[in-house]
């Protein structure tokens, strides 16, 4: 396993080098032009890796990257532009419309117990024999 190591280094040195000069801004790169050491990276991966690191990354790293938060909601990030679905106790449209699903529903069952009441009267008046009970 540690024979792997030195390997493994190199491949991680490769891929972060490489990462970092095609995301780094074309106007911040120093001594050669981005796509000349984009192509010393690949063909020299030790050598221009190391090379990247000295000489030709931007002083202080990247320039900072700013997620808008959803309240300042920018064209690039769909996702902060589409309203946020409020929790279902705290939608006043949903709470209006489950009062209203109830109140028909309590008025279904008050109708259908009337309608039983009524059926069962009637019943006891065509039938004589019963004793009500």
């Amino acid at each position: 396993m540690i024979r792997y190591l030195p390997v493994l280094i190199h491949l991680a040195l490769f891929v972060y080098c490489l990462v970092d000069c095609i995301q780094s801004d074309t106007d911040r790169v120093r001594n050669l032009p981005k796509g000349a050491w984009v192509v010393l990276i690949v063909l020299l991966p030790l050598v221009g890796s190391v090379a990247w690191l000295v000489a030709g990354r931007p002083l202080g790293g990247s320039a900072p990257r700013s997620v808008p938060w959803p309240s300042t909601a920018t064209a690039g990030f769909p996702e902060y532009e589409r309203p946020r679905p409020l929790a279902p106790d705290d939608d006043p449209e949903f709470l209006a419309g489950m009062r209203a699903s109830d109140d028909r529903h309590e008025q279904m069952l008050r109708d259908w117990e009337a309608d039983l009441r009524e059926r069962e009267r009637r019943a006891r008046e065509a039938d004589p024999t019963t004793d009500g009970a």
